[in-house]
């Protein structure tokens, strides 16, 4: 067994697995804490490296495209200190991270762990249902359906439409930015009704606008990462490349064959929200133009 104990949290590997464990110290990051410990095949694993700093160090997990559904869901856009898969060493320690690091390169090499991307995941994502409350909303996922549950201080146009329910079976895409503190981020589910219409997330009742609390909207990378892991693994889908996370939507994803039909039914809901006098002219204008360009 290899371990290295500090207070960012533990890596143990005992030959075919890397259990790592976050730290229970007040540094570590929410985001690690909620997610709690991951268990790493050795077949996931792409490489590692212990990386020297003057005062401490840091050892790196990289992990093979396609392989976990977090890493798939945040598209590389995790900040750094909330990256699981990356452990604060101190400079007393080094010694054992190079260990552990040597350890887990050496098993790589015996047991021939290829480096192209997999087919499938290997790690299961977070347990459901999960729940996360964000300066939006709330977003819940049970495995089946993701509810949005909105807050006081959401747009008027999405608490006039009242919670929405998205079927599992619906959501083609995830797109997922973490709000930095600077620049708001957003959680949005992409379904084959709303492929071709980008509303701003601020009034798009399939997304979550983060704009508050970047420590706490971070948790919805929770919520996006157990959706993430029940829909088809990238690998079965037509041109998809690695290199860019999340995926794009191209023409590996058709038109539905209704889409006239769910243009028309988009522009009555606007309508009914207009005459009601939840939408002002100028909203209405707005949001009208944006679903007829998505058309």
């Amino acid at each position: 067994m290899a371990e290295i104990i500090q207070r960012d949290g533990t890596w143990a590997f005992d030959g075919t697995t890397v259990r790592i464990t976050p730290g229970l110290h007040r540094s570590v990051p929410l985001f690690r804490q909620t997610y709690g410990e991951i268990t790493v095949p050795l077949e996931a694993v792409a490489g590692v490296a212990f990386e020297p700093e003057r005062k401490r160090g840091r050892l790196r997990m990289r992990l093979r495209e396609g392989a976990d559904p977090l890493l798939q869901a945040t598209g590389g856009r995790l900040p750094d200190a909330a990256d699981p898969y990356r452990l604060t060493v101190d400079i007393d320690r080094a010694g054992v991270a190079e260990y552990v690091a040597e350890e887990i390169r050496h098993a790589l090499l015996l047991d021939q762990i290829p480096k192209e991307p997999t087919k499938g995941y290997l790690l299961p994502g977070p347990p459901v249902p999960v729940s996360v409350r964000s300066s939006d909303g709330t977003v819940s996922f049970d495995g089946t359906q993701v509810r949005i549950d909105w807050s006081d201080t959401s747009d008027r146009v999405k608490r006039a439409t009242g919670p929405r329910i998205v079927n599992i079976a619906d959501v083609v895409q995830i797109e997922w930015l973490p709000n930095s503190g600077y620049e708001d981020g957003f959680l949005r589910f992409v379904t084959r009704d709303t492929a071709f219409t980008k509303l701003p997330p601020e009034k798009d009742p399939y997304a979550l606008d983060l704009w508050g609390s970047a420590r706490r909207d971070l948790l919805t990378a929770l919520v996006a990462t157990a959706v993430t892991a029940r829909l088809p693994h990238p690998s079965t889908r037509t041109g998809v490349d690695y290199a860019d996370r999340p995926p794009r939507l191209t023409a590996a994803v058709p038109p539905p064959a209704d889409h006239h039909d769910v243009l028309l039914r988009r522009l009555r809901e606007l309508g009914e929200l207009h005459r009601d006098g939840v939408l002002t002219d100028e909203e209405f204008a707005m949001t009208k133009a944006a679903v007829l360009r998505g058309f």
